[in-house]
Order: C-alpha cells, then sequence, then structure tokens
C-alpha cells in the first residue's frame, strides 16, 4: 500500500467521483487517495493520516463549501503542513480570494471548474514534481 496520499476536497459527490476517476486513471495505485466532503473533514483526514505516517503531497480543494471555504482550508493546512502542495479548484473563487490563497498557502495552482483532464494531470504532476 503506498504511503503518499492525494486529499480532494469538495461538497459535491460528483465533482469527488470524477476526480477519483481522472486520479486513478492516471496515476493507478501509486498513491492513495482520499476524498472529503468539507474542509472540516478534510482538515480530520489529514490528521489521521499524519498519525498513521501517511504523506499527503497534494490537497486539491473547492472554494465555494459549506462551513469553511477553499483559501481559508488551505491557508489552515499550509499552517500545519507547509509541505502539502495546494491546488484551488473552483467555478465560483473571486480573484481576491485565490490571490489570497497564493500569499498564504503557497497555492501552486487554481483550477476552475469544468477542467478538462488534461489540465488537472499535467496540475497534480507538476505539484508532485515540488515534493
Amino acid at each position: 500500500m503506498p504511503k503518499k496520499a492525494i486529499l480532494c476536497v469538495d461538497d459535491e459527490e460528483m465533482i469527488l467521483t470524477s476526480l477519483k476517476d481522472q486520479l486513478q486513471n492516471h496515476f493507478e495505485d501509486r498513491y492513495q487517495y482520499e476524498f472529503a466532503e468539507s474542509a472540516d473533514e478534510a482538515l480530520e483526514v489529514v490528521e489521521e493520516l499524519s498519525e498513521d505516517g501517511m504523506e499527503v503531497l497534494v490537497i486539491l480543494s473547492d472554494w465555494l463549501m459549506p462551513g469553511m471555504k477553499g483559501d481559508e482550508f488551505l491557508i489552515k493546512i499550509h499552517e500545519r503542513f507547509p509541505g502539502i502542495v495546494t491546488v484551488l479548484l473552483t467555478g465560483q473563487a473571486d480573484e481576491a480570494a485565490i490571490e489570497k490563497t497564493r500569499q498564504h498557502a503557497n497555492l501552486h495552482r487554481c483550477l476552475f471548474k469544468p477542467w478538462s483532464e488534461k489540465e488537472l494531470i499535467e496540475t497534480l504532476v507538476s505539484g508532485l514534481e515540488k515534493t
């Protein structure tokens, strides 16, 4: 079982299913894939994986979610786990939120919905090269 993970966070199950299919099609079983439907759930997942000795390499997060927005979530992640590559996936975020994430969460890239599989994989490959 791989000791490295990619975490996807989105409040829409259909988006998570699509991401899972695209990740598995390209990376196959090189990584463990984790999914969360909220920022709070994702924070718990990262903590649990860390405690289990699993290294989260990349977090791909939606911006507009109930509770905590994606920029706030990625900033919290960066404060606790600065080595995790962060990617914002959004159809709603404004430039201020994207810039805030760039400055405070070392944002690797912002993908806009709907994304192409090619764009997603290129983003993740370039992000993984940083780890």
